[in-house]
C-alpha cells in the first residue's frame, strides 16, 4: 500500500527531502502585528525574520484548521501524519479532529496521527523515518508501532543566539530572557517527554555554550551510530556545517542531515538559532 506523509509546517525539509518522499505540508499562518505570513516555500525566512525584529507586538501562529488537513488526506494511499508537539500547539488537534471528520464521510481509510512531542529537527526525522519504512514496505501498523518507538527514544535540544523572540512569542517569561541577553547567558533548552520546552543547561558565552551543546550529545544519547542527527538552523549554514564538524569528531552516527527553519520554527529560534534531534 503507497503512503502519504501529512505534516505541518514546523517540519523543516530540504528541497531534496521533499523530492524524495510523498509528503504533503499543511502550512501554519504567522502573524506580525496585522500582516500574515503564509509559511510556505514562498516565504523569505530573512524579509520574515527581519520584520519579526522590527515588530514591537509578539508574533502569532494560527495552527492549520481541519479543513487544512482533511484536503490533505484526499486519495488511496496510507496517510501518516506529523505534527508539532501538542504541547506547543493546536496543530495536533486539528488533524485529529480532521481525521475524525474524514473518516465518518469516507469510512474506512488508514490514518494515524503522531505527536511528535517536539518540533523542527524532531519533525524532520520522524518524517523521514516513515518514509524510509515505506520503502522498506513495513504494513502500515508495522510503521506505526516502529514510529511511535522512535518518538519515545529521540531527543531534542537547542541553542539560541537570542532569547527576544522566545520571550515574545509566550514561551519564556521577558524578565528572564532580559537578563540572560544581558549577562550572555545563553542557555540550552530541550524537549521534554510530555513534549514541554525545559531548560537544560545554562552557560555564559556561546563558545562554551556551542562545545557543551556537542558534548550533550554524547551525554544524552546512546547507540548513536545506529540513529541519524538532524540539525536545523536559522540563517545559520555555516554555524550548521561548524556543529556538523565538531560533532564527526567525537560520534558515530548513522548519517547528519542539515535543514534550513521555515517560517515557524524561525519565530521561535531567530536568526542563528540551532535545533538538534537525534
Amino acid at each position: 500500500m503507497a503512503v502519504k506523509i501529512v505534516a505541518d509546517s514546523s517540519c523543516d525539509l530540504s528541497r531534496e527531502m521533499k523530492q524524495n518522499m510523498n509528503i504533503n505540508i499543511a502550512p501554519l499562518i504567522l502573524q506580525l502585528g496585522d500582516k500574515n505570513y503564509l509559511d510556505d516555500e514562498s516565504l523569505d525566512i530573512r524579509d520574515y525574520v527581519k520584520a519579526m525584529g522590527e515588530c514591537e507586538n509578539s508574533p502569532k501562529t494560527s495552527c492549520p484548521s481541519p479543513e487544512d488537513y482533511i484536503k490533505r488526506y484526499q486519495g488511496d494511499e496510507s496517510i501518516f501524519v506529523v505534527t508539532l508537539s501538542n504541547k506547543l500547539s493546536g496543530s495536533y488537534n486539528s488533524a485529529i479532529l480532521a481525521k475524525n471528520i474524514f473518516l465518518e464521510e469516507v469510512g474506512q481509510k488508514f490514518i494515524h496521527v503522531f505527536d511528535s512531542f517536539s518540533a523542527s529537527a524532531g519533525e524532520t526525522l520522524i518524517a523521514l523515518k516513515i518514509n524510509e519504512l515505506a520503502k522498506k514496505n513495513f504494513s502500515d501498523i508495522e510503521i506505526l508501532e516502529k514510529v511511535t518507538g522512535y518518538i519515545k527514544e529521540m531527543k531534542t535540544f537547542f541553542l539560541l543566539e537570542s532569547l527576544d523572540h522566545l520571550a515574545k512569542a509566550g514561551r519564556l517569561n521577558p524578565i528572564i530572557a532580559k537578563l540572560a541577553n544581558m549577562l550572555s547567558i545563553k542557555p540550552i533548552m530541550g524537549a521534554t517527554e510530555e513534549g514541554t520546552v525545559k531548560l537544560v543547561e545554562k552557560t555564559r558565552g556561546y563558545k562554551k555554550a556551542f562545545k557543551r551543546f556537542v558534548e550533550i550529545i554524547g551525554e544524552q544519547g546512546s547507540n548513536l551510530e545506529e540513529k541519524v542527527l538532524g540539525i536545523a538552523h536559522c540563517n545559520a549554514l555555516d554555524k550548521a556545517l561548524n556543529f556538523k564538524d565538531e560533532v564527526l569528531k567525537k560520534y558515530n552516527f548513522k548519517d547528519i542531515v542539515i535543514v534550513e527553519m521555515g517560517g515557524l520554527s524561525s519565530t521561535y529560534a531567530d536568526d542563528g538559532g540551532i535545533v538538534i534531534a537525534f
